[in-house]
């Protein structure tokens, strides 16, 4: 063993093991001066080893590699975990972005005492843009969806990590707006800062402007002390401008100044404070329509609505109910020291009946109710809230299973040639394609999922 170690320790050896690895390695001393650069390095950076080995990793890649997620941008370096794990959106020295795992770990002395540090990424742009391109992706960055319109929105969120133009995010209450906007904050450069999420309806009228860009002592009776504001406490990270139409039309010419200049004055104070922000907004209202109400500076729209991303209700991508149903019990599950009930058939069919008004977040909420409710290993319909039950189109023949407690088994093996002629006959029309079928819709969407071509071939009926 000793005789093996003495051979690793010989840089041609060492180099020629690290070469042979499948995954880029960087190593570099507290200083940022690199040491170790190996060959899949090389091929996911476009850098080539002789113009990175001696030199500080912050001037080689113009910015730290790890953006604002470096843990050596200050003097004093952190790494109070033993080990990171983030993903990274990169710029390679060609100039095209790839999407990294990146994992980082200290490398210390027999004393504990910090001597460098070596970090290990893979590149999985491909694995993105093919399950992207074959619409299989089924969750990225934390969001759960297989439906074509939230694929979209994956698209989105990979495509404007990269930069920091403001984004505007649309969409109803419930569809997952903030979650979005983290998504986009995580995996940019910007993600090693705070995450500040502000909801502008929430902040009465009188304080709005205090809390977004903070206070001198004395501005104003009880400003007993000078106070940051959000834009200060998301200083190197992001700001969420939640329910954006609420904000009042004093505090939007400071927002748009903000956006203009990069730079501020606290309530009562004249000096200038510049911070480093990525401005997020969302709402739930149309906000063209509030300019035209003169509810809404129209300069300020245009300089929001840079990147606009707009998430579809849950009711226009139902095919998804099956996957983020389970989901959530999987999440359950984790949180609970007891077992977690599955949920039957016949209740997916309801659910994929009802109309969603309070989106992914009622779902969840559901979900929840009906794990606290049911007394069974399956969720049945008669563990449903009643007005879910009361409002979906087959509630007289549900009400009857719910009164009786009993469950209707679904029948029907589904094959490619008996499903493409049922979609055929319905004009790509699902609900019906299932009632030909003698299947539940639930049943229908899960294959559909599992067999790609004939999902296209239905949605190319239906268009």
């Amino acid at each position: 063993m000793k005789k093996f170690t003495d051979m690793l320790l010989n840089p041609e050896n060492l180099n020629l093991v690290l070469d042979n690895l499948k995954i880029g390695i960087i190593a570099h001393t507290p200083e940022r001066i690199i040491t170790v650069f190996n060959k899949e390095a090389e091929r996911i950076t476009g850098f080539q080893r002789d113009d990175v080995i001696g030199k500080d990793c912050h001037l080689v890649f113009e910015s730290p590699f790890c953006g604002g997620k470096c843990s050596f941008c200050d003097s004093s370096p952190d790494l109070t975990d033993d080990t990171k794990e983030y993903p990274l959106t990169i710029v390679t020295k060609d100039g095209i972005s790839r999407q990294l795992e990146m994992t980082v770990s200290p490398l210390n002395d027999g004393r504990s005492r910090l001597k460098g540090v070596v970090a290990s990424f893979s590149d999985i742009t491909q694995n993105i843009d093919l399950l992207l391109r074959t619409e299989n992706l089924s969750s990225f960055a934390g969001i759960i969806g297989k439906d074509k319109a939230i694929q979209d929105v994956f698209r989105q969120i990979r495509d404007v990590a990269l930069y920091n133009y403001p984004v505007h995010i649309s969409g109803e209450t419930g569809t997952g707006k903030e979650r979005v906007a983290y998504a986009i904050h995580d995996i940019s450069s910007q993600g090693n800062g705070a995450f500040v999420p502000v909801n502008c309806g929430a902040i009465p009228e009188g304080i709005v402007e205090s809390e977004l860009f903070g206070h001198v002592k004395g501005a104003f009776s009880g400003a007993v002390r000078e106070r940051k504001g959000r834009f200060e406490l998301a200083d190197k990270g992001t700001l969420l401008l939640d329910e954006i139409a609420e904000l009042p039309l004093s505090t939007q010419v400071k927002l748009l100044r903000f956006l203009q200049e990069g730079a501020f004055e606290k309530v009562g104070g004249e000096k200038r404070v510049t911070v480093d922000v990525r401005i997020i907004s969302a709402t739930n209202k149309n906000l063209k329509e509030e300019v035209k109400a003169g509810r809404f500076r129209e300069d300020l729209f245009y300089r929001l609505n840079v990147i606009p991303i707009e998430l579809p209700p849950l009711r226009k991508r139902r095919s998804d109910i099956p996957l983020l149903a389970t989901y959530f019990l999987k999440e359950a599950q984790m949180e609970s020291r007891h077992k977690v009930p599955s949920i039957a058939e016949e209740t997916l069919e309801l659910m994929m009946d009802y109309k969603w008004p309070g989106n992914v977040r009622e779902l969840k909420n559901i979900i929840q109710f009906c794990i606290v409710r049911c007394r069974g290993k399956k969720i049945l319909p008669s563990d449903l809230p009643m007005e879910l039950i009361k409002e979906t189109s087959s509630s007289s023949l549900i009400l009857e299973n719910v009164s009786s407690k009993s469950s209707r088994p679904v029948k029907g093996k589904l094959d490619v040639e008996s499903v493409k002629a049922a979609l055929k006959r319905t004009g790509g029309n699902k609900s019906k394609a299932a009632r030909i079928l003698a299947v539940g819709r639930a049943t229908l969407y899960r294959f559909l999922a599992k067999n790609e071509d004939i999902k296209k071939f239905a949605d190319n009926i239906a268009t």
